[in-house]
């Protein structure tokens, strides 16, 4: 901060105080002071002209501050200044009796600390404390301000704002305080603004004169009172009373033992509220249990028709667990779920499917009418430490749907629990489709032995169990796609999917069983492959098989359609060599029994070396055409055409109605 200019000694007024005013400003001050300090003559001199520099203290203030933050910013400069000016004094014995030096000093630090407030605020440094809301005096609920005047008060008052603050102060010191422009300039100066000649010059072009300055629109010392925003203040009231509350009951959660408190190896989350309906949902006694053999007389077979099962049905501290962590799974839990799964508590007593050991693991089995859920918890450790909750979606299920239901999927193995009809389990590698099915023994409870998991991933794909359940005279081939519900196998035309049967059937599973990779995890319910169209290759290359895949899932939404090229096994690589994927789509109407057409082409390549544009189309199809790098059409619902290698080419199918529609994508 610069240091203050000195008046000098001989002057006994303020430097450019009229004469006329000169008597105003020394009348408080006595005609002795010799044995006052600095601090007596500087509170002598700011009680005489308080409402004076008060009112210097609100005009040059920045207006952005509002009229109330202004009033009580300019009372507090002026209180502010006492000590300051009081220190100042003490080493100027001589100069400090002058009451009109010592009104000087301190309407010098006023503008000095007005001008500071309306400065830009600094990088990384904290806000002006002048700009701060101000702690003392504070009315709760009422808003101060100065009178309000006419139109030229309303006038000045913009101007002033249109301002800066050194022109503000030029305009006060000369306008209010009646100082000459070479005083005013010496002012800012000691003040610190870097050009006073540009601020007196600023002021100039506003002059405004000494009455308006001097009115009661101006008068932070005659204030007037008006209520606050209420709303806006009852809002705040209510949310710090809110917060309060949040605040007070958290901390209550976190010193609570048991239900309140979730640690990090809690496999319950904490308990945030209690319901009579949540409260009985998670009541091990309220469990719903079908008896044994009930399903034999039921109008339907599905899961609400499954006995509960297992040697721990009656461990209420189990059961009790596994419905806590259902309802609060906590942060050592280990959770999944199918696509579009809900995952949340039971919304009443679900139903009891099994309870029971399973290896090192006990393992729960619930359903709701929606879901199939899977508590597991490990043996051999502290259950509190870690559990395992999988979400399943089987609503609708049927009798084969809800034949089975994985158990435990372990070390790359998986078990089963199979439904009460069942009557024999087996296991079948669909890569060996001459090979027969091998005996899977069960226990006593349903659930099965283990058998390999399929392959996953960019692994290789030598073999593909699957889950073989006999039901009387019907057999369903199954397999673990990654859910807790096996996938059903089918053959056959969309409008009517069977169960896969007979060495052809089987050949063409064997050649499509590791492309049902790109659906696992997506909650698939069943899968349908069929072959849609027989292709004689060109150069005598034999005949090849044209299939459409696609996987239905439990949603009903985001089924995937994958269109296969099988070509002959001796030019392929084998009997189990997998089919060439030629189109795939997600979420198509195309391949499934509301819309059974298919379309889809490949680049082949002859044993001769060279390349054919090879398509074919469903029954639908009465002509396809090629287009792009390669262009032709040919009758019927097959296309042979010659290409090289890396065409690309578009390939359009005409209808037996007169449509066209593009190959599958």
């Amino acid at each position: 901060m610069p240091p203050l200019r000195a008046v000098p000694p001989s002057a006994a007024r303020v430097p450019g105080e009229p004469a006329e005013r000169a008597g105003v400003l020394r009348s408080g001050a006595g005609a002795d002071d010799s044995g006052r300090t600095g601090a007596e003559r500087a509170e002598a001199a700011l009680t005489e002209h308080y409402a004076r520099l008060v009112r210097i203290g609100y005009l040059v203030l920045p207006p952005a501050l509002g009229r109330d933050r202004r009033v009580l910013a300019a009372h507090r400069i002026v209180q502010r200044s006492l000590p300051r000016v009081a220190r100042a004094l003490e080493p100027a014995a001589a100069l400090g009796r002058d009451p009109g030096c010592v009104y000087a000093r301190v309407r010098l630090w006023v503008v000095r600390a007005a001008l500071e407030a309306g400065l830009p605020p600094r990088r990384f440094a904290l806000p002006r404390r002048v700009r701060l809301p101000s702690p003392l005096p504070q009315v709760w609920g009422l808003r101060l301000f100065p009178q309000s005047g006419g139109a030229d008060g309303l006038a000045l008052e913009r101007a002033l704002a249109g301002m800066s603050g050194p022109g503000r102060a030029a305009q006060v010191l000369r306008g209010l305080e009646g100082l000459a422009d070479e005083e005013v300039c010496r002012v800012l100066g000691a003040a610190g603004v870097a050009e006073p000649r540009a601020a007196l010059a600023e002021a100039g072009a506003r002059a405004a004169p000494h009455a308006l300055l001097a009115s009661p629109e101006f008068d932070p010392c005659s204030l007037q009172a008006r209520p606050a925003d209420l709303l806006r203040r009852r809002r705040r009231v209510r949310t710090v009373w809110t917060g309060l509350a949040a605040l007070a009951v958290c901390g209550t959660l976190v010193l609570m033992p048991g239900d309140g408190l979730g640690g990090p190896g809690a496999s319950t989350a904490p308990l945030y509220s209690r319901h009579p309906a949540a409260e009985q949902a998670l009541d091990p006694a309220a469990l719903r249990r079908v008896p044994e053999g009930f399903w034999q007389n039921a109008s339907r077979e599905d899961f609400t028709v499954w006995p509960a099962r297992g040697d721990r049905t009656e461990d209420s501290r189990l059961l009790g667990r596994a419905l806590a962590t259902w309802a609060r799974p906590g942060p050592a839990v280990v959770s999944s779920a199918t696509p579009r799964t809900p995952a949340g508590p039971p919304m009443g007593p679900p139903q009891l499917l099994y309870a029971g050991e399973v290896g090192a693991w006990a393992v729960v089995l619930f359903h709701d009418g929606l879901r199939v859920v899977r508590y597991a918890e490990s043996r051999e450790a502290d259950p509190s430490r870690g559990a395992v909750l999988d979400f399943a979606r089987v609503d609708g299920a049927d009798e084969v749907a809800s034949a089975a239901v994985v158990v435990q999927r372990r070390a790359g193995l998986v078990r089963y629990l199979t439904a009460p009809w069942v009557r024999g389990t087996a296991v079948r590698d669909l890569l060996d489709p001459r090979g027969a099915a091998r005996p899977l023994p069960r226990r006593a409870d349903g659930v099965t032995d283990p058998l390999p998991v399929p392959p996953s991933g960019a692994a290789g794909c030598g073999s593909w169990p699957a889950l073989e359940l006999r039901d009387g005279t019907a057999v369903r081939l199954m397999t673990d796609l990654g859910e807790l519900t096996p996938a059903r196998l089918t053959s056959g035309t969309p409008a009517a999917p069977h169960d896969v049967s007979g060495p052809a059937e089987r050949a063409s599973w064997a050649r499509t069983a590791c492309l049902l990779r790109s659906v696992r995890s997506h909650g698939v319910r069943a899968v349908n492959s069929w072959p849609y169209a027989e292709q004689s290759l060109p150069e005598g290359g034999g005949t090849a098989l044209w299939l459409c895949t696609r996987a239905e899932t439990w949603r009903g939404t985001g089924s995937r359609v994958l269109a296969q090229f099988q070509a002959p096994p001796e030019l392929s690589g084998g009997s189990g060599a997998p089919g060439a994927v030629a189109a795939r789509a997600e979420g198509s109407p195309d391949c499934g029994p509301r819309r059974p057409r298919v379309l889809a082409g490949v680049l082949w390549k002859s044993g001769a070396g060279r390349w054919y544009v090879l398509a074919a189309g469903s029954r639908q199809f009465t002509a396809v055409s090629a287009a792009g790098g390669v262009q032709g059409r040919a009758r019927g619902r097959l296309l042979a055409l010659p290409a090289r290698a890396g065409d690309r080419v578009r390939l359009d199918g005409f209808l037996a109605g007169g449509g066209r529609v593009r190959a599958l994508r």
